[in-house]
């Protein structure tokens, strides 16, 4: 898809463990929506303490997943940004058993952080605009698929949510908010 960045692949055991943590998506998440920030500005975003906040960006920046950004300019606070717009965890076939095993905690946590920004909205959802109640959706639904369409299936989702992918709008139109789209295939 033109304009739009490709997932950076996670197959690393550390990389892996490093993200299985609901404060270090939340950064993740923050930096991505917010771009650079300091562990103060994000302490709040993530109810934590700047020092709680600076132990887990540096967890991220020793894998790799956030770097130092430019200063502002006074040289006096440290700035972080993501390294990647996106990531991608691969299938788990054929992993060594650390990496399944860290990969099962990733996915852990992020069933825990989607749960949280659910209910995060849900608690909210009245002080929403009414159009933006009206387009919010939750969907449940049985398939009867074989692997090999349930893997069509997830490529044709990518691409139908690719042009909506933030870092693909260098443009978006006015009114455009972040919107949290999580979508789970498995077998039941």
């Amino acid at each position: 898809m033109p304009g739009e960045k490709q997932a950076t692949p996670i197959r690393d055991a550390a990389v892996l463990r490093a993200l299985a943590h609901p404060a270090r998506l939340a950064l993740l998440e923050h930096l991505g929506h917010s771009g650079p920030a300091t562990a103060t500005e994000c302490a709040g975003v993530v109810d934590l303490s700047p020092s709680a906040v600076s132990y887990h960006l540096r967890a991220l920046a020793k894998v790799g997943l956030v770097e130092a950004a430019p200063g502002r300019g006074d040289g006096r606070e440290r700035r972080w940004r993501r390294t990647a717009e996106r990531y991608q965890v691969e299938s788990v076939a054929g992993l060594d058993p650390e990496v399944r095993e860290a990969t099962r905690a990733l996915l852990e946590s992020l069933l825990a952080w989607d749960e949280t920004r659910a209910r995060r909205y849900l608690a909210q959802v009245g002080d929403e605009p009414k159009a933006w109640q009206d387009a919010a959706f939750f969907m449940d639904t049985t398939l009867l698929v074989t692997a090999t369409e349930l893997s069509a299936l997830s490529d044709a989702m990518d691409e139908l949510l690719g042009p909506y992918r933030k870092g693909s709008r260098a443009d978006p139109p006015a009114g455009a908010r972040a919107v949290s789209a999580a979508i789970r295939a498995f077998p039941a």
